[in-house]
């Protein structure tokens, strides 16, 4: 199974377990809020969403609601970056060597035998091998994504600052969907923003990994073939279905998505410059 096919059955199941809620009490978390008070509904909420609720609650008693889940959202995409910079070079060197590995399965196409099959995954392996990479490590970065994403949802869910506050006289825990009959068009904007940055932090990668590729073309004095992306109609699917449920779940929850988006692609811009200092 491809990396993005895994990443698109992720997720779903990232989708379904926010639809579904996690189930959290109706309670809000305040400031007045204690880690005790919280247990009652699970290690989930104590650990993950009563810390981001308080730290949004926190934050924005000084820099209003607004700044207050940007600066969780950067905070968060921050530290999963220390732990995960590895498998996030990792991610992206798979973006680059797709084209060596598309040759390798173009090769043994059709060819479903055991003795093939062995030898098809030898050759991929000393691809990976050549550039150091990790199929499996590639993948940290999503399974640590995924619960803070859920997190962060229940986390805007029973924020006192988000049920409360305001960002232009506009309540973001209202939903997109609702924000129509409220002619509150701000929430809508943040909406739509999110769909584009998500939109675009999926392509860069492909478009980092295509200018490399030319790049190393050039520089061998090849023609750069630009390699099949078979799984673009799932990708976009899978953008269709985030924009669905995103239209109706709270718009800070659009926001923080939207913000991790801009900073996954100063991330890839910035994981590219660091890892070809050479050819800059």
């Amino acid at each position: 199974m491809s990396k993005k096919r895994i990443l698109s059955a992720l997720s779903v199941i990232a989708l379904a377990l926010l639809l579904t809620g996690c189930s959290a009490s109706a309670d809000l978390i305040t400031l007045d809020t204690t880690f005790k008070d919280v247990m009652n509904d699970g290690f989930f909420s104590a650990l993950i969403v009563y810390p981001l609720s308080q730290a949004i609650n926190w934050l924005s008693a000084r820099t209003g609601i607004f700044m207050a889940i940007a600066l969780v959202t950067i905070i968060i995409n921050l530290i999963v970056l220390l732990f995960t910079f590895r498998s996030s070079v990792a991610m992206q060197k798979m973006q680059e060597i797709q084209p060596e590995l598309q040759k390798v399965q173009a090769k043994y196409e059709g060819r479903t035998d055991e003795a093939s099959q062995q030898r098809m995954a030898m050759e991929m392996q000393q691809i990976y091998n050549k550039y150091n990479v990790n199929p499996i490590g590639a993948l940290l970065t999503t399974f640590i994504q995924f619960p803070l994403l859920i997190g962060m949802y229940n986390a805007v869910r029973k924020s006192e600052a988000v049920a409360n506050g305001r960002f232009m006289n506009v309540s973001l825990s209202i939903t997109p969907r609702e924000a129509i009959g409220q002619k509150a068009w701000i929430c809508l904007v943040i909406f739509v923003l999110m769909v584009i940055c998500q939109f675009i932090s999926i392509k860069v990668p492909q478009w980092v990994a295509e200018y490399r590729g030319r790049q190393e073309a050039d520089r061998h004095h090849k023609v750069y073939k630009k390699p099949e992306n078979q799984n673009v109609m799932m990708t976009y699917g899978m953008l269709g279905m985030v924009a669905i449920a995103m239209f109706s779940i709270p718009t800070a929850v659009s926001l923080y998505y939207c913000i991790s988006s801009i900073v996954n692609i100063l991330k890839t811009l910035a994981i590219d410059k660091m890892t070809h200092k050479e050819s800059n």
